[in-house]
């Protein structure tokens, strides 16, 4: 069963979660028969762990994780790495992939683009 992780960094203040919890519920929502957890780097949970270790028990045994970044940082860049292997090593009955940062995607790029465009145009 293929399952998706939406990872984030995370933040001191609670309220920096709820655009991602409002993303896991539209996901939820539009694919009511697929797995979708968030993670976090640091600052808030679950950490990339415990979202592989709770997907995995699920029966998941394929996880992409899709970082919910703007770019390429150094905690893309570096740390995320170091942790995904770490689950892979811990998990290795699931195999984990990862998608590039979602703010290096044209499509997600227009969508900025038309939302600024929008608040433009009033």
């Amino acid at each position: 069963m293929k399952a998706i992780i939406l990872f984030g960094h995370g933040a001191r203040d609670a309220r920096w979660r709820e655009p991602f919890d409002r993303l896991a519920a539209l996901w939820k929502a539009q694919y009511p028969d697929a797995l979708v957890q968030l993670a976090f780097l640091e600052m808030m949970q679950p950490s990339l762990e415990d979202a592989v270790a709770t997907l995995s028990s699920a029966g998941a045994s394929e996880i992409v994780v899709v970082p919910v970044f703007f770019g390429q940082g150094g905690h893309l860049r570096n740390d995320f790495p170091v942790l995904l292997d770490a689950c892979q090593e811990k998990f290795p009955q699931v195999a984990l992939s990862a998608t590039l940062a979602v703010g290096e995607d044209e499509d997600v790029l227009q969508a900025i683009i038309d939302f600024g465009y929008r608040a433009f145009s009033l």
